[in-house]
């Protein structure tokens, strides 16, 4: 997270921020470092030309609301995240923590077989050298596992929920005249009656995160270059090798793209809560929230999850992903071709149902009392079984 003592409450969130759990459809891959300096170095943000727009008069309403925030909120460090993640080698450490490297300069395949279900012998590299099924497990390796590794870098704001309604109220407002300029009631009486809900619920606090998302860069040439000039092991160590790899600096993270999230302080159900449990529940809301966003938002970043039914149709996911009614998920069988390498298959299309979906954000059961406890989807349940994988389409 990006670390900035002049805002309300920022060591309780960094504290909060430090200790909470990991999603557990991600695998832990955090390094030491925890914390980036904000800097004055700031870059206006500029949305790639292939974004979608987004449609209806709420999506206007929170795009305006993005746009007019504040200077802040305008100016992206999305660039300024990136340059002081390579230049402290974080690429660099996940690489050496996905080959364990000691400290003695030797490499090993062991998270990667573990995390893989691989045979860890069979992705030894002296055997990959010398066998193509060895150079084909390697390649399936990076490709699956190693090619998926992201960083997330959070800049969280304590924010009064009154200022952000008075602002939605004036857009509100705006867009009230000129629809009934045009005539068009319609869009007139959903705007007032919007900015009445907005004037209800805008009272209080709120945690905001703006999420910028990077992915480490790892492709045939990068791989070729760490096996063939890098690749040590601790019975035998070649310290020009280990010298070659403690100064390099080919291996780099890629910037995805960026989303804002937000969650409430306040609740009638967490009233006896202190401050610092409300905040920390918001914060914690925050990051689930903005990493439901970005995977709705980037292909490259969604999970895969197992159904756990076919009777019914079911999958542990839910309000904490950002699940809505009517999204539609791949299901995905996997295959190994010739040279042992997993391949996935599409079977079909599911949606998720209307009204049952799970609530298994944090906290959640003690704000509802709903019995929900998986997410159950409709379409084709004679032909999909329990254990395979599904992925997020829309």
């Amino acid at each position: 997270m990006i670390s900035d003592d002049t805002r309300e409450h920022s060591k309780a969130i960094q504290d909060i921020f430090i200790n909470a759990p990991l999603i557990d459809k991600f695998n832990n891959h955090i390094v030491d470092l925890r914390m980036i300096p904000k800097t004055d170095s700031v870059f206006v943000y500029t949305p790639p030309v292939d974004t979608p727009k987004k449609s209806g008069l709420l999506s206007k309403i929170s795009e305006e609301l993005n746009m007019n925030s504040n200077k802040e909120e305008k100016e992206y460090q999305y660039l300024a995240a990136l340059n002081y993640l390579n230049t402290n080698n974080i690429a660099k450490t996940m690489v050496s923590k996905w080959f364990n490297r000691s400290e003695l300069g030797g490499f090993n395949m062991d998270l990667i077989a573990a995390r893989g279900f691989y045979n860890a012998s069979d992705l030894d590299v002296k055997i990959a050298n010398n066998s193509e099924r060895g150079t084909a497990l390697l390649a399936d390796a990076g490709e699956a596992l190693i090619k998926n590794t992201f960083v997330i870098v959070n800049d969280f704001n304590y924010t009064n929920k009154e200022e952000v309604a008075k602002k939605a109220k004036g857009i509100l407002g705006n867009v009230t005249s000129v629809a009934s300029q045009y005539g068009n009631s319609n869009i007139a009486l959903a705007a007032e009656g919007t900015s009445e809900v907005i004037g209800v619920v805008g009272k209080g606090y709120v945690i905001k995160t703006r999420a910028h998302l990077y992915k480490l860069i790892w492709n045939d040439e990068v791989a070729s270059i760490f096996y063939n000039d890098f690749w040590n092991q601790d019975s035998n160590i070649d310290l020009e090798k280990k010298k070659a790899y403690d100064e390099t600096d080919i291996f780099k993270l890629e910037y995805i793209g960026t989303e804002t999230s937000w969650a409430d302080i306040q609740s009638t159900t967490l009233t006896t809560k202190t401050n610092e449990d409300l905040i920390s529940n918001a914060t914690i809301k925050a990051i689930d929230n903005v990493i439901a966003k970005l995977q709705r938002k980037h292909e490259v970043f969604r999970t895969k999850t197992p159904l756990i039914s076919s009777e019914p149709l079911a999958a542990k996911i839910g309000l904490k992903e950002g699940l809505e009614k009517g999204d539609k998920y791949e299901v995905l069988e996997q295959m190994l071709d010739e040279n042992g390498i997993a391949k996935f298959k599409r079977l079909g299309v599911i949606k998720v149902e209307k009204d049952l979906i799970w609530d298994n954000r944090f906290n959640a059961d003690e704000e509802n009392q709903s019995n929900i406890k998986y997410t159950t989807f409709s379409g084709g349940k004679k032909k999909y079984f329990a254990g395979m994988l599904i992925r997020q389409i829309n």
